[in-house]
Parts: structure tokens; sequence; C-alpha cells
């Protein structure tokens, strides 16, 4: 789109089309042709709605996406979503889920919370997994309180092996793994690096080297990263692994965190990013820009001035991230047994099992309403009166189901169906005036007009009501 863009520009500049561009990337500077002119419609139907946004006197609607990670004005528009409390801080969520919640009136997150409501599963269904639910993350952020569904075991039978990869995405290039093997202060850390893309094999195969001197390694990372991660490096470099078994084995029995948490754990977090959890849950990295972002920044400032402190800025961030896995983990292993936290929480995040939560919690939880206007309390006393009307019934020996279907039925009024036409000839005389028309003689028909107002009855005559401006007959 930014292409076409350009040529759209420089053919309004030139005072010609420009049909075709070229788009150079890569270190081996590989070329993609793109028809520019197949997207000159979108390109002007994007720039009217900038145009309609710059002309309009009122600031557009705040949405976060996951674009803000590259805007400057993060920190400003996060900061006044959370004063608003704004549905889009639930990074998960889509725009369609947003839309749908706002037809309903739902827009911040804490409207958002009172809409869950624990449902028993099916038994056909209780060995699946169970779907995410926004609006149980809302619930925890507002109760304060971590949630959980079902019953996660996060079971590690083996030496845990907890591993990150730092990589650059627009060459697939892989120059950093962080290996930390073991606990607390026994554990071992290995940072391999690589400073160009031929070293990208080198340090595969250290990595390769250090996984079998540990007896039943599980490897234990965070997100679907590393996953690509495994499964690419093990197609590029297939003929330099000495043993296919034992890396097939390794990657089947490794543990994505992410995965146990999702739908399972909710955090009082807006987002299941690891910055995001680890940092509930008390973990900091030394440095307050590290992100995922950054670090991409950073690699290609060093390939430019190989200067140490960036390679050493890269280090410690991978590092970070391998203890920030560590943390986590610890903490998962405490929640089935529906204790507190630990030191990694606060005294108020206490782990709430969604199947142990009372029956009435399916009932609307209203909450203390306190008004500017003081008739508006008497008003949210009586919210509830039409719900709970329509919903209690007293025994009569009849279920509740036919006895309002039988009064939906009485409600329903027969209607016919028209099976005839009537035709009358028409008059060139006004039966009121009495003057001549020129309308031609014929004949006039009527179905719906008046079949349906035909009133039939003793000693009365038959009369058909017709619409006004026609005569009446009877």
């Amino acid at each position: 789109m930014l292409l076409a863009f350009a040529s759209f520009v420089l053919a309004a500049a030139l005072g010609r089309d420009i049909a075709i561009g070229k788009i150079i990337h890569g270190d081996d500077h590989a070329r993609i042709k793109v028809k520019t002119s197949a997207l000159a419609d979108e390109v002007r139907k994007r720039l009217g709605k900038i145009t309609a946004l710059l002309s309009s006197p009122t600031s557009p609607d705040l949405i976060l996406n996951r674009h803000c990670a590259e805007c400057e004005f993060q920190a400003q528009c996060r900061k006044e979503a959370i004063a608003k409390d704004d549905l889009s801080l639930l990074s998960g969520m889509s725009a369609t889920e947003r839309g749908t919640l706002h037809s309903k009136g739902i827009f911040t997150v804490t409207q958002l919370s009172y809409t869950f409501r624990p449902r028993r599963r099916p038994k056909r269904q209780r060995e699946k997994r169970e779907k995410y639910h926004h609006s149980l993350k809302a619930l925890a952020i507002r109760k304060k309180k971590i949630h959980i569904v079902g019953s996660p075991e996060l079971k590690i039978e083996g030496t845990p092996v907890y591993l990150d990869v730092e990589g650059m995405p627009d060459r697939a290039f892989y120059y950093l793994i962080g290996v930390r093997i073991g606990n607390d202060d026994s554990a071992v850390q290995h940072s391999l690096w690589a400073d160009t893309v031929e070293d990208e094999g080198k340090i595969w195969r250290e990595f390769l080297a250090i996984l079998e001197t540990v007896e039943k390694p599980v490897l234990i990372y965070y997100g679907s990263y590393e996953s690509t991660f495994l499964k690419r490096m093990t197609e590029r470099h297939t003929n330099e692994v000495g043993n296919d078994a034992f890396l097939q084995k390794v990657a089947k029995e490794a543990v994505n965190l992410l995965a146990h948490i999702y739908g399972q754990v909710y955090f009082l977090t807006y987002s299941n990013g690891l910055k995001a959890v680890a940092g509930f849950i008390g973990f900091s990295w030394s440095a307050s820009d590290s992100t995922g972002q950054n670090s991409i920044i950073w690699r290609h400032q060093w390939e430019g001035s190989r200067a140490p402190a960036l390679r050493e800025k890269l280090l410690a961030y991978n590092v970070a991230d391998c203890e920030a896995c560590e943390v986590l983990c610890k903490v998962l292993n405490r929640l089935p047994s529906r204790s507190r936290l630990g030191d990694c929480a606060t005294k108020q995040d206490v782990a709430v099992v969604i199947e142990d939560l009372p029956s009435a919690f399916s009932h609307p939880d209203w909450g203390t309403f306190s008004g500017t206007i003081p008739e508006l309390n008497i008003i949210n006393e009586a919210a509830q009166w039409d719900y709970q009307r329509d919903r209690i019934y007293l025994r009569n020996g009849k279920h509740p189901k036919e006895k309002v279907s039988k009064n939906q039925a009485k409600k329903r009024r027969a209607t016919g169906k028209v099976d005839r036409v009537v035709s009358f000839p028409t008059s060139q005389v006004c039966p009121k005036c009495h003057r001549k028309s020129n309308h031609e003689a014929g004949t006039e028909s009527h179905m719906t007009s008046f079949i349906y107002s035909v009133s039939f009855g003793a000693n009365y005559p038959i009369v058909f009501k017709n619409h006004p401006g026609k005569r009446d007959l009877s």
C-alpha cells in the first residue's frame, strides 16, 4: 500500500499513469514486482478517510491496536485508554468483537466483567479445551484476583531448560539463543551469539550439544516464536544434526507456557504477553525499554557500529527473558494447589477456581449504584422486578413453558389468505358530485384492501369498505 501511495503521488506530479512498482528488500536485494494500478482505488478510498478524519472538528475514537508499539504516542494513548477503561485495552479482542459489544451498550472493561457467567460444560466437551473468555479476563481485573478454569497442571518430568531466542523477522535470521538450565542459584545460563547469517548454523550445533549433556531435557519457552525457531532450524540444518530422533523427542516434549495459560489462567493483566504477565508476578527487566521491537533496532545498530554496549544490552535482555520464564513456571506450579502465590504476588491476589464459585454467582452482580440524582436510586432498586417476575412461577400442576406457550398462542390472531379477486365495473360518474370523468370504462380489482374488510351480520347489509377516493358499495 505504501508503494501504491507513492506511485499515486508520483503519477499526480508527473501527469502520467504509473502501473508497476518494485520493492527491493533483504541482504540479497530481492525484488518484488507490484501492480500498483490495481491498488489505486483502495488508495483513493483510504485518502478519502484520512481527509475526512483531518477535517473533522472532533478527535477520532481512541482504539489501541498492535501498531501502538511502533508509535511515539503509545504512552499517552494508553494512559487515556486506562482512564476511560476502554475495551481496546484487552489486546486479544478483535475489532469485530468490540463492535458486537458496543452494539449491546458495553464500552468499558468493567461493564464487560459483569457479563461473565460460569457454565456447566456437557460431558462430551469436558475433555476439550475451554475457549478464551474476554469477560473472565475483565472479571479478574475488576475482582483483583487470578481466576482459573479447570485444573491446569504443569507437568515437567525431567530437567527444565528455559529457552528464549532473538532474531530478525525480516530476514528470518536467528542471532541469539538463550538457554537456562536448572532453577534458582544452581541454574546455568548459556548465551549463543551469531555475528553473521553464516554463524547461525554454528550456534544451532552448539545448542544441540548443550541439550545432549542434560539428563532428560524439557524445553520451556513462552509463545510460538520458539516453536517456529525449532521447526525452521530443523529444516535448514537437517544434514548437520547428528541425532534426529533425539531432537524430535525434545521438540515433542517441549512446554509452551503461553499455551498452558491461555484460556485456563487469567492474570490481572490486559494482555497475555510475557512482559505483562511476568511484570504482574513481580519480575522486572533491568532496562525499561526492553521490548521485542527495540531488540530489532538494537541489533540493526550493532551491525552498523559493532558497539560492545549494544551487544551486552541484547545479551542482558535475552537472559532476563529466560529468568522470567523460570519465575512464571514456579508460579504456575503453585496454582493447582489453590493457595496463595507466595512472594510473587500480593496478599489480595488469591487464585479463584471457576468451578468453586457459588451458584448465586450466575445471577447478575449489580453492585452498588450511587447517582447524582436521588430519584435514580429508587429506579435502580426496581431494576430487577421485571426480570424476577418473568422467571418466577407458582406451581399449578402445569409446566411453566407450556403455560407461556399457550398464552402466546392466544395472543396470536388468525390471519386468512386471499383466495379470490372481486372485480366490479368502473363508473364514469362521481357518486358525490355527479360529474363525468374521462376515465375509460373497465373494471377495477381489489384484493387485500377490502376482502379483509367484509362485515357479515344478521339483518345488516354486506358492506365493502374501500380506500379513500374509491366509491363505497352496499
